[in-house]
């Protein structure tokens, strides 16, 4: 089963079309980066995916869980980092993992070991009881990601998350992102519109003008569209002509 399923989404600010047709799934385990210019309908289709706008017409299932239908069941499959930075910086890194928890109706007793796994995962035991507000933006990243793994979701959404590091803090969690896919099967959908952040082995979905005008490997995308991922990003977002 994909961990996510669009189809035949689309969606509209009055006259104005954001999203037509899209169409795209997400398999078990894989990284699949959403690339874009400013203003292709990412930030539409991460409201919609999580439910902060609702779905007009099509469909979007999470871990098999369609969000019209069954919001709450396709919700608990969903982990989200936003953008913006929503942790609070005077608690703990620990005390923010446990708010989390006590949100999602999670006993102490499952609490406890969920927090210690997460903080371990995402080499942030030392730091447990330290306030985010002392944390680099990296570590901040880490603490995101570890909150929105510990119920134990099949989709990890990050929607632009590393807006704000330093080149070095963007490369190490590109691939520590990578590197839970590739050990624990987590499903990741990451939204950026940095060609650097992609890598060739990676699921590409390239949107433009709301439309969904590539998919595929991002090596093979690269080689159909122009030889390399700028040109053929600059040859698609250019022309908005479908694949």
């Amino acid at each position: 089963m994909n961990a996510l399923e669009v189809s035949d989404l689309s969606f509209a600010y009055g006259a104005r079309e954001a999203l037509r047709q899209i169409h795209f799934s997400v398999p078990a385990g894989r990284f699949a980066a959403l690339l874009g210019p400013n203003g292709a309908g990412k930030s539409t289709l991460i409201a919609l995916l999580t439910r902060l706008y609702d779905v007009q017409r099509g469909e979007i299932r999470v871990g098999g869980h369609s969000l019209r239908t069954s919001p709450r069941q396709a919700l608990r499959q969903l982990g989200v980092v936003f953008q913006q930075s929503t942790l609070d910086l005077d608690l703990s890194v620990e005390q923010n993992l446990r708010y989390h928890l006590a949100l999602h109706g999670v006993s102490r007793r499952q609490g406890c070991a969920r927090v210690d796994a997460e903080l371990a995962r995402q080499q942030l035991t030392e730091r447990r009881h330290e306030r985010v507000r002392n944390l680099n933006g990296g570590h901040r990243r880490r603490v995101e990601i570890a909150r929105a793994l510990l119920h134990e979701p099949r989709l990890l959404l990050l929607d632009e998350p590393s807006v704000g590091l330093d080149p070095a803090s963007r490369q190490a969690l590109g691939q520590h992102i990578r590197q839970l896919c590739n050990e624990h099967g987590i499903s990741v959908l990451w939204t950026t519109h940095l060609l650097d952040e992609v890598q060739p082995s990676d699921d590409l979905l390239i949107v433009h003008q709301g439309r969904l005008v590539a998919s595929g490997r991002a090596e093979d995308v690269s080689e159909e569209h122009g030889g390399s991922l700028g040109s053929a990003f600059h040859r698609l977002t250019a022309s908005g002509v479908a694949a």
